[in-house]
């Protein structure tokens, strides 16, 4: 790329994100006397919405409305999108009484929500409209509008949908925050919506659903010779064998750390003992936390296995890092 083109590129780039951040701005700055008093209705018919939140446009504006339908649904808020000129033939069918409708236009004079909306009115739903024309058709039919126009776009012929559809989709963003703000919606709430996401797994999966069961936890007797141990742990694999006492509970660790520091010091294991090598009270963890705890016990003491134990100190299982990589919490 000749140095001409690449500036032209990096202006064009530095233009268009000063621009639209500069629209943000002035919608913000907008959000005083009948604008904050449109905005506040608006959530106060979502919060009161029996039914769903319906969401439609057309065009680019289409794309954005099914953003903000996704984020309604995410943050606790049952929404979805409809595509007006379906809606036209049949779908229409899907909005209620209880139904919040929610329409999107830069212009507020898309024929296609003019089609429908006198239809949503008259089935009792209420009408939330975002567009660039407070004096538009689309607007007049809301009864609630909130006003997302522009100075210009970010686009150098000032046609392409750029800051246009950045600033409904910042009002669609502050719609949602301030709806699940007034729903009471927490972080626990999110997560139960995002089970399939590392997020989620990490804040829903205990550490029972992560951890090596018993059986494949290596594991032997503290009186036993250093050569079983090693025998142990290679054959279960997991870099580190647990030592437990004669009550069958938890005495400490030897881990593959342990033997190479052993190795450094000693070129000859044979005299030493079990008992001697093992690392006394390892850290454990009881199997009802959560997956993230055990990561933050992990990165606390920057250690890679963990032990799982019950109240009384015997051995359950145990984990690793490579567990926690495996089952995608990490």
């Amino acid at each position: 790329m000749i140095a001409k083109t690449r500036e032209r590129t990096l202006k064009l780039a530095r233009d268009t994100l000063t621009i639209e951040a500069a629209a943000l701005q002035t919608m913000r700055d907008r959000l005083e006397g009948a604008n904050a008093d449109a905005l506040v209705l608006a959530v106060e018919l979502l919060h009161g919405c029996k039914g769903r939140i319906v969401v439609s446009g057309i065009g680019k504006s289409g794309h954005i409305a099914r953003k903000i339908a996704a984020t309604f649904a995410s943050t606790g808020s049952p929404a979805f999108f409809v595509h007006p000129a379906e809606a036209s033939h049949g779908d229409l069918g899907m909005v209620t009484r209880d139904d919040v409708f929610v329409a999107l236009s830069n212009s507020g004079e898309t024929d296609e929500l003019l089609t429908i909306v006198p239809i949503v009115k008259r089935t009792g739903a209420k009408m939330i409209a975002l567009t660039g024309a407070p004096n538009s058709a689309l607007a007049k039919l809301a009864d609630a509008h909130l006003d997302t126009s522009v100075e210009k776009e970010a686009c150098p012929l000032n046609l392409a949908p750029t800051s246009s559809t950045t600033a409904a989709l910042a009002m669609g963003d502050a719609l949602a925050v301030a709806l699940l703000d007034a729903r009471g919606f927490e972080a626990e709430d999110f997560i139960r919506s995002h089970p399939g996401g590392r997020l989620g797994r990490k804040q829903l999966m205990h550490v029972s659903e992560v951890m090596r069961s018993l059986e494949d936890t290596p594991k032997i007797s503290v009186e036993a010779s250093l050569q079983d141990a090693l025998l142990e742990m290679t054959s279960k694999r997991m870099g580190m064998v647990v030592a437990l006492d004669q009550d069958k509970k938890v005495f400490g660790i030897l881990t593959d750390g342990d033997l190479r520091r052993l190795l450094e010091k000693n070129t000859n294991l044979g005299g030493i003992t079990l008992r001697s090598a093992t690392t006394p009270g390892p850290r454990t963890i009881p199997p009802e936390l959560l997956a993230e705890e055990a990561i933050e016990m992990m990165e606390k003491h920057r250690i890679n296995h963990l032990v799982v134990t019950d109240n009384n100190g015997k051995l359950l299982g145990a984990l690793n890092l490579h567990d926690l990589f495996a089952a995608k919490v990490i």
